[in-house]
């Protein structure tokens, strides 16, 4: 193993912990962590029932327990924003979300927007070209990120898109994981080639066992979408790939983590654990895996 070390900070997805918002903050203060990833889409953290003394309580809440919000997760599932028919209301709640990050004093919401298609001539691409645009450009406005999670396109492809948009308001949430695990990208490569966009990242591993179309995995507007649910047993015990423990799967940590510091990168690393019946236990030992770079 190199010698890479690191100071990024260490967070964890308290929704990982599947104990609620406020046993997971707990959670996360006792496993070590300095900041926190929360869910903000529905139930207690949904921005239409958070009203500004629910903001002020929970931020002074997290600050008691000496952590910060390092990103909330606005990903609305189903294609993204693939289906155009869908889009005004993902696009008014994905700017609600961001407006609560801002609130809580975190800049950064991260999402999956569907597949980027290959096709830059067709209904879909443009489709999600004009909703990222706005998205874009409202995050921009606010001084905050609306970050795409790496994984069902390649890199490169993934960058060429993003060059489109006339702001870096829609920027990355780096997964190195959903990388090996989906298109056999390499994660190390795909530092470099994402850096101008790169503003938080998940702590993640997992191993490929087969050659799998994305749309299986991320579902396509026209192809039928993988659940969460679904997805998740997948990414368990799943013939196509595996969610693994870090430091045991295909993520070459101390390339990946040298290259992240190359960049200038010094933002969370956010641990997220899908899979698993012991998840504190998991997230504990990510911890550990995580600061033995410190």
């Amino acid at each position: 193993m190199c010698m890479t070390k690191i100071n990024n900070p260490i967070g964890v997805i308290v929704d990982s912990f599947q104990l609620g918002v406020r046993q997971g903050l707990l959670k996360a203060k006792e496993v070590g962590a300095d900041g926190v990833q929360i869910y903000a889409v529905k139930g207690e953290m949904d921005p239409d029932v958070m009203d500004a003394a629910r903001r002020r309580e929970l931020k002074e809440y997290v600050a008691s327990l000496g952590l910060q919000i390092s990103a909330l997760v606005g990903d609305l599932a189903g294609h993204g924003f693939q289906d155009a028919r869908e889009n005004r209301w993902k696009i008014e709640k994905s700017k609600r979300i961001l407006d609560l990050a801002m609130d809580l004093g975190c800049p950064i919401v991260t999402t999956h927007i569907g597949i980027v298609p290959d096709d830059e001539n067709g209904e879909i691409y443009h489709t999600m070209q004009s909703a990222c645009e706005e998205l874009s450009s409202y995050a921009s406005s606010i001084n905050a990120y609306f970050a795409i999670e790496t994984g069902p396109e390649r890199s490169a492809h993934l960058r060429k898109f993003l060059d489109t948009l006339s702001t870096n308001g829609l920027s990355v949430n780096f997964d190195p994981a959903n990388m090996v695990m989906v298109t056999g990208d390499d994660p190390v490569q795909g530092v470099y080639t994402l850096k101008d966009y790169i503003v938080h990242t998940h702590a993640k591993d997992g191993i490929r066992l087969r050659e799998v179309d994305p749309r299986k995995v991320y579902g396509m507007l026209g192809y039928e979408a993988m659940s969460h649910e679904a997805l998740a047993a997948s990414a368990e015990s799943g013939e196509d790939f595996r969610e693994v423990p870090l430091g045991q799967g295909g993520v070459d940590w101390p390339n990946y983590l040298q290259a992240l510091q190359d960049i200038g990168y010094s933002g969370y690393l956010t641990i997220e654990r899908e899979v698993g019946t012991q998840p504190e236990q998991d997230i504990a030992e990510a911890v550990r895996f995580l600061k033995s770079f410190k």
